[in-house]
């Protein structure tokens, strides 16, 4: 499966769940670590939780497993699909850490068609 099919899915798998400022950047020119980041918050740890998993359910369900998760039970979990990184933040954690900020060289994904508001 290509990175951006996986992007869209797991994009459409946080609004689903109304993660909130959903947003991905396009890294491959930036970083060998990945092809996209996608970013969304969530406004409470079971929230958090509930993004995550139902980002690993719905690219299960497409014949993808994570490489390596992190964070299970903090405020940041991160799922590593190699093409595709997934970053769900607690909203504090989120600002805190500033992701979109560090990754400022790489290219804004339009998700419009993907997510609902």
């Amino acid at each position: 499966m290509e990175a951006k099919q996986m992007l869209q899915i797991a994009a459409k798998a946080l609004s689903d769940k109304k993660g909130g400022n959903i947003e991905a950047i396009k890294v491959t020119d930036v970083t060998t670590l990945a092809d996209y980041f996608l970013i969304c918050s969530g406004s409470s740890s079971t929230q958090v939780k509930a993004l995550a998993e139902e980002v690993e359910l719905k690219l299960s369900q497409a014949g993808m497993e994570p490489r390596h998760i992190e964070g299970k039970s903090t405020t940041w979990i991160l799922l590593d699909y190699g093409e595709l990184v997934v970053h769900v933040f607690y909203k504090e954690a989120r600002d805190f850490y500033q992701l979109e900020r560090l990754w400022v060289d790489g290219v804004k994904v339009d998700l419009t068609e993907i997510i609902e508001e």
